[in-house]
């Protein structure tokens, strides 16, 4: 008896610590820009009510342990493979979620996936109060179901069929048109569909980058080079309101692979927050030694165009690195221009950034 006893004794405080160690939140280290607060959001993602492989309350508990603020699910209205064993009530993965989101502090989102022959694709439809009556089986009906219900809708992984197939078609175009179409996933996945980003800039459409997710995540820690593809949503306040005002206003950026893709004054904002030259506390032979600080999860990529410092620097994720600068003959501050060649506001077209380098206030070096 003593020894089953001590035997339940450790089965119990084993699940116990495999309990605290599921319940582990990893936080991804963005800063807040501009006067908005940066949400780390999943807007695209699958339940065994499509043809996902997870229940939709996992879908919380994922997001919860991996940073995230916000998520909808967005399970297929016309793809139902697991129908015969599971409810085809549309607005049920929401239902079944929505309380875990409560405890779970996760913003949850009503959505869908419009999910049609590829030319013209997958559309994802969010802020809906009724996901049924976009089961309707004219194409363009189903936009006006959603817009008479002020859904934010996106064009979903435009080229996963090839480029030829992920055109912008006369279809795309009379839904943008008639107001109907918002946004464009440029990323799914590990995937950047740079025709897609493109057509977003042309139309002047929301950036939207996500997981896209069918089976279970793993639980192992994410690197600024392999993580979940998230849109970071800068909002006036967390809360499905924000984030719903954030994304009709255009004020995202992707996060996708250890790139950061957005619109150049978002970028610019995000690289503001997240870098600081602190004030040089070392000379030596001509040059000053300072601080350079990261605080985002991007390991940040930076090549010289114009004045003083090293040709290129890498400045790890969260990380401080020490850089040399060229000191100036009348020792006023230093501007280096500096080209991000991981934050790209176009294809081919990274970020150009001044490093903001305070004037030193050293002695002079001694000689000798």
């Amino acid at each position: 008896m003593r020894f089953r006893r001590a035997g339940v004794l450790v089965l119990f405080c084993l699940s116990a610590a495999t309990f605290a160690v599921a319940q582990v939140r990893q936080e991804i280290r963005f800063p807040d820009v501009a006067g908005y607060r940066t949400l780390k959001c999943d807007l695209h993602m699958h339940t065994v009510f499509s043809d996902g492989l997870v229940w939709p309350t996992v879908r919380v508990d994922e997001a919860w342990r991996q940073g995230l603020d916000a998520i909808s699910i967005t399970d297929h209205i016309e793809y139902k493979p697991h129908r015969d064993d599971v409810s085809v009530d549309q607005n049920r993965p929401f239902e079944l979620a929505a309380a875990r989101a409560r405890e779970r502090n996760i913003i949850l989102i009503r959505g869908a996936e419009i999910t049609r022959e590829t030319p013209p694709g997958h559309f994802n439809a969010i802020f809906l109060r009724d996901v049924a009556p976009l089961e309707v089986k004219d194409f363009f009906e189903v936009f006006r179901q959603a817009a008479a219900q002020q859904a934010f809708v996106f064009w979903n992984h435009p080229g996963w069929k090839g480029p030829e197939a992920g055109r912008w078609t006369d279809d795309h175009a009379r839904i943008h048109a008639e107001g109907q179409l918002h946004g464009v996933e440029i990323c799914n996945g590990n995937t950047w569909y740079e025709d897609g980003h493109r057509y977003a800039l042309e139309k002047n459409l929301v950036l939207i980058g996500t997981s896209d997710e069918h089976g279970p995540f793993g639980d192992r820690p994410w690197t600024a080079e392999e993580h979940r593809t998230l849109t970071l949503v800068l909002a006036a306040e967390r809360s499905e309101q924000g984030i719903r005002e954030a994304l009709f206003a255009g004020r995202t950026l992707v996060w996708c692979q250890n790139r950061l893709f957005g619109r150049p004054d978002h970028l610019a904002a995000m690289f503001e927050a997240a870098v600081e030259v602190r004030a040089p506390h070392a000379r030596h032979k001509g040059e000053t030694i300072a601080e350079l600080i990261n605080r985002c999860a991007l390991d940040l990529e930076l090549e010289r165009v114009a004045g003083p410092g090293p040709s290129r620097i890498r400045v790890p994720a969260g990380g401080t690195v020490l850089v040399r600068f060229r000191e100036s003959p009348d020792g006023d501050a230093a501007r280096p221009v500096y080209r991000v060649t991981n934050m790209l506001s176009a294809p081919g077209k990274p970020l150009e950034a001044a490093l903001q380098v305070p004037a030193p206030e050293l002695p002079q070096a001694q000689p000798g």
